[in-house]
């Protein structure tokens, strides 16, 4: 059950808590695909350094804006978002992303990975807030056609090889 605090809801309680499983999910997942993607930046190398280090600064702050709302989503409902660092490690779907410099096509493939297993999630929690509150599901919804047109542009450069 979600924690009562200042903010009232407009939704019942049941569907509160369901709903803000589904976004608190989405968050930590989102915080960390952008420091996924960051870590990519900060290390890929190789002869399609400029282009991928690019797309993922563009990946970078879409998670970002997706995240905030998100977050301020879960506000709205009256509940409280946590994206701490220790519950972000703890609770975070996305695939762990190696330490140090990665090959470009590497840094790739594991961000067409990551944003697969991303997208899949979401799906998921877009099914599940179906009956408790369309406004949320509308929001995954925007978030995942976003999330899945990336993927799409990041597949593409895998396409070449």
């Amino acid at each position: 059950m979600a924690e009562k605090g200042p903010i009232t809801s407009p939704l019942a309680e049941a569907e509160r808590d369901i709903t803000a499983k589904s976004l608190q999910a989405t968050l930590v997942d989102l915080v960390d695909l952008h420091l996924v993607a960051k870590q990519a930046h900060w290390n890929v190398v190789g002869s399609d350094f400029r282009s991928v280090h690019l797309q993922l600064d563009e990946l970078v702050s879409n998670a970002r804006e997706f995240a905030d709302s998100v977050a301020e989503r879960a506000a709205t409902i009256g509940v409280s978002p946590d994206a701490r660092a220790g519950t972000v490690a703890e609770s975070s779907g996305v695939p762990e992303f190696d330490s140090g410099w990665r090959q470009d096509h590497d840094v790739i493939a594991a961000i067409v990975e990551t944003l697969g297993k991303l997208i899949r999630r979401l799906r998921a929690r877009i099914d599940e807030t179906d009956k408790t509150d369309l406004v949320t599901q509308d929001l995954l919804i925007s978030i995942a056609a976003k999330l899945e047109e990336a993927h799409w542009m990041w597949q593409a450069k895998l396409s070449g090889s």
